[in-house]
């Protein structure tokens, strides 16, 4: 049998190796730097390469702003006694004779229970006729439905409750602990005192937003805010709707961190907070010089950046982050990732070399078996 020389065969699946690599591409997560950047205006593409410097952060740090209109900021508060159309009233008159007018043989007192005010804002009182209780406090109805009454009966003498009724509910629905209709009383006359009334939210309070929605007007705030700026704990009304929500923004990684839709954590996320969030890159694999945020950059923005008023409606961005430049870290700190960003970590060229010697060795090992059954 013919012996070859074990350098031979192993020079031999060397060059067997390198025609196989030279023959195929290597697995990857997706392109690497060079690929993306051969993509950008300059090179024939349809995206903006931009490299992200603190100028680029500030111009790019646009965040969703939330907030009430005048029209709710401005409302004042509802007195909590007034009556409204919609309440419930419950009325008790005492006569001073012995035979009255309303009261019985056995007591001296009548009472009228559930006694709805009308979607007019009156009410019907035996003896005193229709009675406006509307915009009137408990105290000046009883005045006034005693002025009726006593030229009828000597010395009556009334007493009226409310009840908070349909006219005067607002409903809780959403990520709230208890939702509901709840009455306006005195200490749920404000959004931030409704909210409490109802046992407060049921998710993380720096990520929960809150809608007033009244009529055909609907404002939006963050539930934290509320606790922040005094001036966003608005007056409610009667009719009023309240949706509380968890914040509904996310974006996308891809590439060495792995692959994977993250829910935003907080109000205000980072470059760097959202690479955290996915674990932070792999030290084998994640190429640091590499990092790109993929958007699609309103106009005005994008006009700011690069530094053109030509530029009409959204841009394709591709923004480049290196963590390994002299204030790359803390630039990652301060870029905004915004809703529906896509951050896509490179693959580190020695991923790809490392990858190359696994598969070379994995090629010599049945040759190297050969050289044993042949005595080399």
């Amino acid at each position: 049998m013919q012996r070859f020389p074990i350098r031979w065969i192993r020079g031999i699946s060397l060059v067997a190796a390198i025609g196989l690599l030279a023959a195929c591409q290597l697995p990857k997560a997706g392109p690497n730097k060079t690929e993306i950047l051969s993509g950008s205006t300059a090179n024939g593409g349809n995206a903006f390469v931009v490299e992200v410097d603190d100028r680029v952060t500030r111009a790019t740090s646009a965040v969703p702003q939330y907030g009430f209109s005048a029209a709710f900021s401005s409302a004042p508060n509802l007195t909590a006694d007034t009556v409204r159309a919609g309440d419930i009233l419950g009325l008790t008159i005492w006569e001073n004779v012995d035979d009255g007018l309303l009261s019985g043989e056995l007591s001296a007192a009548t009472s009228l229970e559930q006694v709805q005010v009308d979607s007019d804002g009156f009410i019907f009182v035996p003896y005193a006729g229709r009675i406006r209780a509307a915009g009137n406090t408990p105290e000046q109805l009883r005045q006034l439905i005693t002025s009726k009454l006593q030229d009828q009966t000597p010395d009556p003498q009334v007493e009226v409750r409310r009840t908070a009724g349909n006219g005067s509910t607002v409903s809780l629905s959403g990520e709230i602990s208890a939702p509901g209709v709840y009455p306006i009383e005195r200490p749920s006359r404000t959004l931030l005192g409704m909210l409490s009334q109802a046992g407060g939210v049921n998710v993380g309070s720096d990520i929960a937003l809150v809608t007033l929605i009244r009529g055909n007007e609907r404002g939006t705030v963050w539930y934290d805010d509320l606790f922040r700026n005094p001036r966003l704990d608005v007056a409610l009304r009667g009719g009023d709707r309240i949706l509380v929500e968890a914040d509904s923004r996310s974006y996308i990684a891809l590439g060495a961190t792995g692959q994977s839709r993250v829910a935003f954590d907080t109000q205000d996320l980072t470059a760097l907070e959202a690479l955290a969030q996915v674990g932070g890159l792999q030290s084998l694999s994640s190429d640091p010089t590499g990092i790109f945020v993929l958007r699609k950059e309103r106009q005005d923005i994008a006009r700011s950046v690069m530094g053109r008023q030509d530029l009409q409606g959204d841009q394709r961005m591709i923004y480049l982050l290196n963590l390994t430049a002299p204030n790359g870290l803390f630039i990652a700190r301060d870029f905004v990732i915004r809703d529906d960003d896509t951050i896509y970590v490179t693959e580190a060229p020695y991923a790809q070399w490392s990858k190359s010697i696994s598969l070379i060795a994995g090629g010599l090992t049945p040759l190297a078996n050969v050289t044993t059954l042949t005595g080399g």
